[in-house]
């Protein structure tokens, strides 16, 4: 199965106020930048995905994602990430009808290609599922199967909505690139351990970030 993956990505100067302790007002937008552009490098190379479609209104984002390859929606809705979500599916489906689609979060800079795929070939086994993060409180990627309806919950304990919508909750071991979503300097710290593409590793080393 060939998934197309959906992947917002909120306003640039909005992004990742939870990392100020970690990264001032200057650096975050660029530090936004770089997770999404090696998690969509890393989407676009995973051999389960057909093809990424970023989700957003900022230019300069939309600019350097369509340059590694990504289609662009525009977030037409401005009704938050879940609306937003929603409408990209509905624009993708209307070129491909029968597409496998997920979301996908666009902060998961340590991302690994052959880990996103072994989550994907998982959730092709049921109608929707959804994958964790490294917190156990939100959602990475939720995957909708052909002719299914994606139903967005992200947000606030999402993981919690995701289940009692009835999306079914992958356990994979050894998927934690695919799981360690950046809010936090801990989490960046976390992510950084992993393994970080070379957008983010060079934003990072910046940072001069302890223990890194």
């Amino acid at each position: 199965m060939q998934w197309t993956l959906v992947i917002p990505v909120k306003p640039l100067a909005r992004a990742k106020s939870r990392l100020s302790d970690t990264a001032h007002d200057g650096v975050r937008p660029g530090l936004a930048l770089a997770f999404a552009q090696d998690t969509v490098a890393a989407a676009l190379a995973c051999p389960a995905v057909k093809d990424v479609a970023v989700v957003t209104d900022d230019a300069l984002a939309g600019r350097e994602l369509a340059a590694l390859g990504a289609r662009v929606v525009t977030d037409e809705p401005r009704g938050g990430l879940n609306a937003a979500l929603a409408h990209a599916v509905a624009a993708v489906r209307a070129d491909r009808p029968a597409a496998p689609v997920a979301a996908l979060n666009a902060d998961l800079p340590a991302l690994r290609s052959l880990e996103l795929a072994r989550v994907l070939d998982t959730a092709a086994e049921f109608p929707r599922a959804f994958m964790p993060d490294a917190a156990n409180i939100g959602t990475t990627l939720l995957a909708a199967a052909p002719g299914r309806e994606l139903l967005p919950a992200f947000g606030t304990d999402s993981r919690a909505r995701h289940r009692a919508s009835g999306a079914v909750e992958l356990t994979l071991d050894d998927v934690d690139s695919v799981r360690q979503d950046v809010d936090t300097g801990d989490d960046l710290r976390a992510a950084l351990a992993l393994g970080v593409g070379p957008r983010t590793a060079a934003v990072a080393a910046r940072l001069l970030i302890p223990g890194q």
